[in-house]
């Protein structure tokens, strides 16, 4: 008797921690999803045959380290390492559409807030980041 009194406490908690984990992963995912839906508000999210035919006119900014925009990257990008993107986003002209990439889309994600709270209209991020990319690229 004292064992399944033992054993029914022990399924209540079990049952108690499993719902609070599955309450916390629900409240998360949707945390993430309104995150998503109001960044595409204002964010294109580009593929890459679309990131492609924008770059003539747009500002392409790599916000990789120095090292990886050496290593490779996008033809006709500039390099502002996003850890001195705040610094220097104000030399972005905000009447020119801003291409925006980093290796996943992480920082680009980052940077493209901040520039639209400084009231930046045309900001658009490459989608799969550069690790997918197969376009021109420039090494130095």
């Amino acid at each position: 008797m004292i064992n399944l009194i033992i054993a029914a406490g022990f399924l209540s908690s079990l049952t108690t921690t499993l719902v609070v984990i599955v309450i916390i992963m629900a409240g998360w995912s949707g945390y993430r999803y309104l995150q998503k839906f109001l960044l595409q508000r204002y964010v294109n999210f580009l593929s890459e045959a679309d990131f492609q035919k924008g770059i003539r006119t747009a500002q392409v900014i790599d916000l990789r380290e120095s090292k990886s925009f050496a290593a490779g990257h996008i033809l006709g990008a500039r390099n502002i390492p996003y850890a001195s993107f705040r610094t220097v986003y104000h030399e972005l002209r905000p009447d020119l559409p801003v291409f925006l990439y980093d290796q996943t889309k992480t920082l680009s994600i980052r940077a493209a807030k901040l520039l639209h709270k400084q009231g930046y209209q045309q900001i658009s991020i490459l989608n799969e980041g550069y690790q997918r990319w197969d376009g021109k690229i420039k090494k130095d």
